[in-house]
């Protein structure tokens, strides 16, 4: 595979984005601002001005320098391109944790190629100052502090394992099923946290993440992050994953591979 341009510049842009889309987002977080339901009927997906505030800015940068490359965002849908590389944009992934103010919302910034794997990602939480990034054989953590690599933990027992996913009732029968019986098996189970948990099992304090109904731009950025930080990225059929809607992430292949067990029994075609 031959990056589109040099990695630390890839690298470079990416980040970029993130700033001038947290620069847009920035006056509404804790600002009571209101949310439109983009579902409609008794379904909720919230989406505000600071959604699509932050993806504008991103795409107005995209447009001067990368402006062969195809986008597609959360808010406001797929731009084709002609280079065949994909930039896959969700400026707040996690609008009901920035409606409640807290700070585990993330910018998801990733770039795939021509065959849809994600090769950059970038998690970015601005409030609590922690850039999360992955690229080729590499991942690492950007605070105030400097840069600090990140690697996963060592557990390789599902039963001293940490482990997270957003909301279980937004999965199906099955899928709670799966999720149930890994939960009575790990030590500690955490819910809410969207992207940032992604993040954190990079960084070595997470060690299994399980999530279903995600589209590409929810899912693409957490690849790239997790298996730069040496973990595994893969669905709930075991295949390396790619853009979703299914997949889980885990430190080891041991801790995988045992929730392998419950998740392969619930997987979607």
């Amino acid at each position: 595979m031959t990056l589109p341009a040099s990695q630390s510049d890839l690298v470079d842009l990416a980040c970029r984005l993130a700033n001038a889309a947290w620069h847009a987002i920035a006056p509404h977080f804790r600002a009571g601002i209101d949310a439109e339901n983009k579902a409609g009927g008794a379904a909720y997906d919230p989406v505000t001005i600071a959604d699509r505030a932050g993806e504008e800015a991103i795409r107005a940068i995209l447009a001067i320098e990368r402006p062969n490359d195809g986008i597609d965002g959360e808010e406001f849908g797929k731009l084709e391109g002609s280079s065949g590389w994909t930039w896959l944009l969700d400026p707040i992934d996690g609008t009901r944790a920035f409606l409640a103010g807290l700070p585990v919302w993330t910018t998801l910034i990733a770039l795939a190629d021509p065959d849809g794997n994600p090769v950059i990602g970038l998690i970015d939480q601005p409030v609590l100052g922690e850039r999360y990034i992955g690229a080729p054989g590499e991942a690492w953590l950007e605070t105030s502090k400097g840069r600090t690599p990140l690697r996963v933990s060592s557990c390789n027992d599902l039963r001293q394992a940490i482990i997270a996913t957003t909301d279980p009732f937004i999965m199906n029968p099955a899928e709670q099923g799966a999720w149930t019986h890994i939960r009575h098996t790990a030590r500690i189970c955490r819910y809410g946290l969207d992207a940032y948990a992604y993040g954190r099992l990079a960084a070595g304090s997470i060690d299994l993440v399980c999530e279903t109904g995600l589209q590409p731009h929810d899912v693409a950025a957490l690849i790239p992050v997790v298996r730069g930080a040496g973990g595994i990225a893969r669905d709930w059929r075991g295949r390396e994953a790619k853009q979703g809607p299914q997949i889980v992430c885990a430190a080891s292949e041991a801790v995988f591979e045992q929730a392998f067990l419950s998740l392969r029994r619930s997987a979607g075609d």
